[in-house]
């Protein structure tokens, strides 16, 4: 089969090549691989900043894929020839808490992903896509989507009329934008670009904040709550802006610490974390039981992933590129 191989760390080291196509042995389901979907841990394992030490040799990178089943292994029961699947990238954490060695069965990295013709999921593992979405729409759901999903209903909480506030217009944002709307919950969006806040709010934000603008981000959340700070902030930025993030919560309110755009590490205020009585739970997406419901939520509401960019399988640097600059929604790539 054809398939993407990292070489070495850096895009250029990620080449086109040849590699075995792989069989499905019991319980394991064989994947045409139809789309993935590229998310700033995809970039960060190519720079070589992601648990470099886990990246194996020749690694096929990319969690997120959708595609059709075309063979199975002996005793599989949950799935058949001929159905669509996603792909989950804790690939054992079905439910429940997550045990204490999750990464290290995460598609992508250390197990190879789905840049690449077939790839191979575990039928416990797999999630049916939904019926009323492309490939290219479902590939995009299972990071970004549910890692919005986690952090709204299952850390979150979210209850209708409750305050959110979201960083940036990348995946998981526009997402989380989406979902808390459709929850009932009033949603601030923070960018640098006028232009995607408007589009944000075309999506159900009640409010935007430019922060290069507004560099003071938090007092104009205070403002806009009539001081007292959103329910639940999902922060995808990380490092010094944690503290502005801790001032725009409300008193005993949550934060759901997703990502390291701006750093990995920070220097950590404790007192108005105390004083506040802020709780800061790392997220690292969610349990399989946690990505069936959203699909199912998904479905209901008619959610509909934005995507900006779909790039053919020869264009997966391109593609990388692209996420790199910055993406409103999510960057495709498309493989069958």
């Amino acid at each position: 089969m054809k398939a993407w191989l990292l070489k070495d760390f850096g895009l250029d080291n990620l080449e086109l090549g040849d590699a075995a196509t792989p069989h499905p042995q019991a319980g394991e389901l064989l994947v045409k691989v139809g789309a993935v979907s590229l998310n700033f841990r995809d970039k960060a394992i190519v720079d070589g900043i992601y648990e470099p030490h886990k990246v194996p040799k020749l690694l096929i990178p990319v969690s997120d894929a959708a595609g059709t089943v075309v063979a199975v292994g002996a005793g599989v029961t949950r799935f058949k020839v001929g159905d669509r699947v996603n792909s989950h990238l804790y690939s054992r954490w079905l439910d429940g808490e997550p045990g204490p060695d999750e990464p290290d069965y995460c598609f992508g990295s250390p197990l190879p992903g789905g840049l690449a013709e077939y790839m191979i999921i575990h039928e416990d593992s797999a999630v049916r896509a939904p019926n009323n979405m492309s490939d290219e729409e479902a590939s995009t759901l299972p990071i970004a989507a549910l890692t919005a999903w986690y952090s709204l209903v299952d850390f979150g909480q979210i209850q209708p009329g409750q305050t959110v506030l979201v960083q940036g217009t990348g995946g998981v944002s526009i997402f989380a934008v989406q979902i808390a709307t459709a929850l009932g919950a009033k949603v601030i969006a923070t960018s640098s670009s006028d232009q995607n806040l408007q589009a944000v709010k075309s999506l159900g934000a009640v409010a935007g904040i430019n922060y290069r603008s507004t560099p003071n981000w938090a007092d104009e959340v205070l403002r806009l709550t009539s001081g007292k700070g959103v329910d639940l902030l999902l922060d995808v930025a990380g490092g010094s802006g944690i503290n502005q993030s801790v001032a725009a919560t409300k008193a005993a309110g949550r934060i759901a610490q997703i990502g390291f755009l701006t750093g990995q590490t920070v220097q950590l205020n404790l007192m108005p974390l105390i004083f506040r009585q802020t709780t800061i739970r790392g997220i690292a997406v969610a349990p399989r039981s946690s990505f069936d419901r959203m699909n199912a939520f998904l479905n209901e509401h008619n959610i509909r992933p934005v995507i900006d960019q779909v790039y053919p399988f020869e264009q997966a640097r391109e593609a990388y590129q692209h996420l790199a600059k910055g993406a409103f929604g999510k960057v495709v790539i498309k493989i069958a």
